[in-house]
């Protein structure tokens, strides 16, 4: 506990400090006294400077924030239940069903109607946002009634990765029948970036994830109980069962929305659980939740200002700067807890 609220009001400010820069620093300078006038309302003589606040930074360093949370516990809720330090948010093939539903959008459409979807300006995106959401949620009920046939979680584990494996194919295939601009497109999606909510979108994201994530904050209990195995769990008189299906559709529904508006957003779901367990150096779920929403949050917001930094033409792909930022973060906390255990 003494370590505990330190590191939490750290993690706070880091998150506060780094909005500020991903706010007040970009690829166009403008003055602090302009932003902090466009940020209180009280306007600027540049227009083009209050769209690039309030239409660019501003909603992507939100989205980072929230989406960073959602996929950070969303790894450790999988890690947890398969008690595998290599599961993530994409483990049971739901953020390939995502990347298949926008498939079919992005690259089947047009082969069909002459024209893709994605093409259509807003209407285009809106069908991307909804074809991820379908095709995630319609993995996950596919996985959620396999769940109901097996008994081992080895087993649903297996079954969720060839599901993955399943719908790859699949997509490879439409890949190889759609013409270049369709599958440019599509590549440019799978990317991931936090630049694609935009507008009114922000607050119904931003809204979304404030109610699933405090949600999923409920499981806390059955999260550390299956921590030590389904016999133990059952012996404490948890329905090992439901519990596992409640943690699959709370976890499967955070990646759902975050892929929807963000793309498949890769490495934080899984390396984001072993950086809190390493910094607080607990199992216990009821620390480990908002720690772990915390350095979400604050690695999103450090990817998110990397990936548009001074000296870049346009955005680095976050996910090539998530691997890049977070890799040896995780490589020296994982070393490092190793070297206090011995």
């Amino acid at each position: 506990m003494r370590r505990s609220l330190p590191l939490t009001l750290a993690l706070l400010v880091g998150i506060g400090a780094l909005l500020i820069v991903n706010l007040f620093i970009g690829s166009v300078r403008i003055p602090v006294i302009d932003i902090c006038r466009i940020l209180l309302g009280m306007g600027c003589e540049s227009e083009i400077w209050t769209n690039i606040v309030l239409s660019s930074r501003l909603p992507q360093a939100l989205t980072a924030i929230v989406a960073g949370a959602g996929l950070a516990v969303s790894g450790l809720m999988m890690q947890t239940i398969f008690r595998n330090p290599l599961a993530g948010p994409s483990i049971l093939g739901i953020s390939n069903g995502a990347s298949l539903g926008v498939a079919f959008v992005v690259l089947l459409s047009g082969q069909l109607g002459g024209v893709a979807l994605s093409r259509l300006g807003y209407l285009g995106d809106a069908a991307i946002s909804i074809a991820a959401i379908v095709g995630a949620l319609a993995v996950m009920l596919l996985i959620l009634w396999v769940s109901n046939k097996v008994q081992g979680n080895v087993t649903l584990l297996i079954i969720g990765v060839m599901i993955g494996y399943l719908a790859t194919a699949i997509i490879g295939v439409l890949k190889f029948l759609s013409p270049e601009e369709d599958v440019k497109a599509f590549v440019v999606w799978g990317l991931g970036s936090f630049a694609r909510v935009s507008g009114d979108e922000v607050m119904l994201f931003v809204t979304l994830m404030c109610v699933l994530l405090p949600l999923s904050f409920l499981l806390v209990k059955p999260l550390n109980a299956m921590l030590l195995g389904d016999r133990y769990a059952a012996s404490m008189g948890l329905n090992v069962r439901r519990t596992r299906m409640l943690i699959i559709i709370s976890s499967g529904v955070l990646v759902a929305i975050v892929t929807a508006y963000c793309g498949p957003i890769m490495f934080i779901g899984l390396a984001v659980p072993h950086l809190a367990r390493g910094l607080y150096r607990t199992s216990d779920h009821l620390t480990l939740m908002p720690a772990t929403a915390l350095c979400g949050a604050a690695l999103a917001l450090l990817c998110n200002f990397i990936a548009r930094a001074p000296g870049f033409e346009g955005a680095l792909p976050v996910n090539s700067v998530t691997a890049l930022v977070g890799a040896p973060v995780i490589v020296m906390v994982l070393l490092r807890r190793h070297r206090y255990s011995l």
